[in-house]
């Protein structure tokens, strides 16, 4: 249930919702948009809600039950588009976010050397794995705590935010301490320990859809971090397992205008994950943006054939150059910039 508050409503009249709702047992999320503030119930409590109650409390304009599993997530709690800030970047806005590196973290030379060329081409923010989770127990499993110093390291020689995935909740400090977002792997959306530890982080979260995941449940599990208290979520969208096999996974751009429908939060496209495959990348990365994507996240290594990590689907640094020039042209065409 989401109570609107009348326009002009006071502080003092959001605070006696807010109170009213905690009376009974349920957690009250609150959203000020640009023209009203909205109050969420979120949880079962000890009683049921009756909407009559908090429809005649002083400064209520309307209750309205939402039928949507996920409530905070959703557009019914917050029509505004969410838009995260981390110092001049802005994800969710008017322009598009590319976000570029390596699969992994394998040297301090190779980051430093790939930072740059990122930079040069206009990517806000580096990407690199310092802990992998691989499906061979014998891959690359990542540099661990050195890998996030090297991250950090040449993303601030260039300029450049930082997004690294973390992989269990005993991590997320440490990961949080050189990173400026925490990304979650398509293997763990559903690990809910993790999300939940996440609730309570102060650093943005990239939620990537999980293998076989539903929208509805990838929604969800943005919630459970949500609900913790952490409201700046971005989703990524980065192919789903099906049936098919000439590609690695199969890049659903349907989900980014759906999602986009559905919920108020950033979608970032990841279509090095979302085929696999290097000629593909490209082609996917501008449909993403021209289906609304507010970012874009790809691998790029400058030597892929002796790459430790998903070679095949790393570009080249001309080729991401290329890329960005290509995506230059696309964003104007549906309001937006790069």
């Amino acid at each position: 249930m989401i109570i609107v508050m009348a326009q002009g409503a006071s502080e003092d009249q959001i605070e006696k919702v807010i109170a009213a709702l905690t009376l009974k047992g349920y957690d009250a999320h609150r959203s000020t948009g640009t023209t009203r503030t909205v109050v969420g119930a979120v949880g079962t409590g000890r009683t049921p809600l009756d909407p009559r109650e908090f429809e005649i409390l002083p400064g209520v304009q309307e209750v309205i039950r939402i039928t949507e599993p996920f409530k905070l997530a959703g557009r019914s709690f917050q029509a505004e588009d969410t838009v995260i800030t981390l110092k001049d970047v802005l994800i969710g806005g008017r322009e598009i976010v590319v976000m570029a590196g390596p699969c992994a973290v394998e040297s301090e030379e190779q980051i430093e050397i790939l930072a740059g060329a990122v930079a040069r081409s206009g990517a806000r923010i580096l990407r690199g794995g310092a802990f992998k989770p691989r499906t061979s127990p014998y891959a690359f499993q990542g540099l661990g705590e050195e890998g996030l110093r090297y991250l950090r390291g040449a993303a601030d020689r260039h300029g450049l935010l930082v997004i690294t995935e973390v992989m269990d909740a005993g991590q997320v400090d440490l990961v949080a301490r050189h990173a400026d977002i925490l990304q979650v792997g398509a293997r763990n959306m559903q690990n809910f320990h993790l999300l939940k530890e996440l609730g309570r982080a102060r650093a943005p979260v990239l939620l990537k859809r999980g293998l076989s995941a539903t929208i509805q449940e990838w929604l969800l599990s943005a919630e459970y971090i949500m609900a913790g208290g952490n409201r700046r979520v971005l989703l990524c969208e980065r192919g789903i397992r099906t049936f098919e096999n000439y590609t690695r996974n199969t890049m659903d751009i349907s989900a980014i205008p759906i999602v986009k429908k559905l919920s108020h939060l950033p979608v970032v496209a990841d279509p090095s994950h979302g085929t696999g495959l290097r000629d593909k990348v490209i082609p996917m990365a501008r449909a993403a943006v021209a289906a609304g994507a507010d970012g874009i996240m790809v691998e790029v290594h400058h030597d892929p054939e002796t790459a430790l990590s998903d070679g095949p689907q790393s570009i080249y640094p001309e080729q991401f150059t290329e890329l960005m020039a290509q995506l230059r042209l696309i964003a104007p065409a549906i309001g937006r910039t790069l």
